[in-house]
C-alpha cells in the first residue's frame, strides 16, 4: 500500500470515529462527514508531493479550503487519540510519517 492510500485509510478511519461518536451514525457516515471524506480524498489524489508527502499537518502547501480545514482539524483533534484504541497500526504509522521532514517546494 502506497503512502497516499495509507493516508486515505487513516483519514477515513478518523472520520468514521468522529461521525460515530459526534453524529451518532452507526451504519455509515452522515452527509457532512461523507462530503468531508470525499474532499479529503480529492485533496490527497491531487497532492503535488505524491508518495513522498509528509502528513498534511506538516505540509508547506495549504490545499484545503478554510472551512474544510477547520472541519478536518476538529475530526483529527477528536479522533487522533482514539486511533490508538481502534486502529493502533494506522496510528503508529501516522505518527512515524509525522516525523518525516516536509518536502520542499520547487520554484
Amino acid at each position: 500500500m502506497g503512502r497516499i492510500e495509507r493516508e486515505k485509510k487513516t483519514v477515513a478511519a478518523m472520520i468514521r470515529i468522529y461521525c460515530r461518536d459526534k453524529h451518532n451514525e452507526r451504519a455509515g457516515l452522515c452527509e457532512t462527514c461523507r462530503q468531508l471524506e470525499g474532499y479529503a480524498f480529492q485533496r490527497l489524489d491531487k497532492c503535488p508531493f505524491g508518495e513522498i508527502k509528509s502528513t498534511c499537518a506538516r505540509c508547506p502547501v495549504h490545499c484545503y479550503r478554510p472551512d474544510m480545514r477547520e472541519q478536518i482539524r476538529q475530526v483529527m483533534r477528536y479522533a487522533g487519540p482514539r486511533m490508538m484504541l481502534y486502529h493502533p497500526v494506522l496510528a503508529v504509522r501516522h505518527l512515524l510519517d509525522e516525523r518525516k521532514p516536509a518536502p520542499r517546494l520547487r520554484r
